[in-house]
This record gives C-alpha cells, sequence and structure tokens, in this order.
C-alpha cells in the first residue's frame, strides 16, 4: 500500500500531464476518498473547479488550461481537441476561438490511427484532419488557406496527408483544401 506522499506524489505526476487538473475518478484510482478530497480542498493544496475536477494548487498557470480542463471534463479517453481549437493549439490560425471544440468518438466510428496526437498534454486531432474539419464545418476559408499555408511551411503535414484527410468529405471541402494547397505552393516557390 502506497504512502500519502507516493499518492501524493502519483496524484501530482498524473496532473502534471494534464496542466494541474484531475478528475476525482482519477484521485480514486490512486487512493484517495471523498473525504480526503475535501480535506485538501479545504487545507488548500486543491482547488475544486467544478463537480469531481480539481487542480493542484501549486502547478503553474498554462495558456491553455482552460482547453486542458474541458478535454478532460469531456472524458480524456474520448475526447479529442479538435476543429478551430486544435488550429489555435497548432498555432495555425490567427484567432483563438471563444468556444473550445471538442470531438467525442463513438463506439461506432472511433479515431483512425494517425488522427490523434498529444500536444500540451491533451488528445488534440492530427493537423491535416483539424485543418479538413475545420473547413468541413464551415470555417472561415481565410482561415483554412493561412492554416494550410503555415502547416506544410511548418513541415507539420505534406499536401498528400491533407488530400487523404479531405478524400471523403463534401467536394466544397476537397476543393479548398486543394486551393489551400495551390496557394501554399505558389507562396513557397516566390520566395
Amino acid at each position: 500500500m502506497p504512502t500519502r506522499f507516493e499518492r501524493r506524489r502519483q496524484l501530482f505526476d498524473l496532473a502534471a500531464t494534464q496542466g494541474g487538473y484531475f478528475t476525482a475518478a482519477q484521485a480514486h484510482a490512486i487512493g484517495y476518498d471523498r473525504r480526503t478530497l475535501w480535506y485538501h480542498v479545504r487545507a488548500k493544496h486543491f482547488e475544486r473547479e467544478s463537480r469531481g475536477f480539481y487542480r493542484f494548487v501549486e502547478f503553474p498557470a498554462q495558456s491553455h488550461e482552460d482547453v486542458i480542463a474541458a478535454w478532460l471534463q469531456a472524458g480524456a479517453a474520448r475526447a479529442v481537441v479538435s476543429h478551430e481549437t486544435a488550429l489555435a493549439l497548432y498555432d495555425l490560425s490567427p484567432i483563438r476561438p471563444r468556444k473550445i471544440h471538442l470531438t467525442v468518438a463513438r463506439a461506432h466510428r472511433p479515431f483512425r490511427p494517425g488522427e490523434v496526437v498529444t500536444r500540451f498534454g491533451v488528445r488534440v486531432s492530427a493537423p491535416a484532419r483539424t485543418i479538413v474539419d475545420a473547413a468541413d464545418a464551415g470555417t472561415d476559408p481565410s482561415v483554412i488557406l493561412e492554416a494550410v499555408g503555415r502547416s506544410v511551411e511548418d513541415g507539420l503535414v505534406t499536401a498528400n496527408e491533407l488530400r487523404r484527410a479531405a478524400g471523403d468529405r463534401p467536394e466544397r471541402v476537397r476543393r479548398l483544401i486543394a486551393r489551400a494547397i495551390d496557394e501554399a505552393r505558389r507562396h513557397a516557390t516566390v520566395r
């Protein structure tokens, strides 16, 4: 049986991968009961963010902690940061959306291999899928053009990866992605 110091270290190590946040279920799995959690909240070791959701007080604030919190609350095992929020995490968008976009895998349609990566300690849709999902959801075409340009230039994706990701999407999405790839190529040759 681990000591309370070992349990605290385990919980802190877990929370460190999640922006300092953890769920009550994660704490219970390590050996914390409800009374112990409540004690640590009253002692100001943990902050209770919402029901069943906590944060280590001493953990430094991060720029994307609202995204991390939303992802954890949605269910870290099934949820993925996606669409315009993922564009912002990849620094592919000039704006950060007010709403946090998450995609939750369903039993009948799980994520395919290579469609999910980890960034800032959270599961995020891979760059090609992120761009295509955002285009499919109706994100402003200028944002998609910029995202494709930046991602190709930075080596996050290739033109072929983008084409594959867009392959089963509506014609308008495939055309927009093709146009963005062409513009990114022209921009690269002008330099």
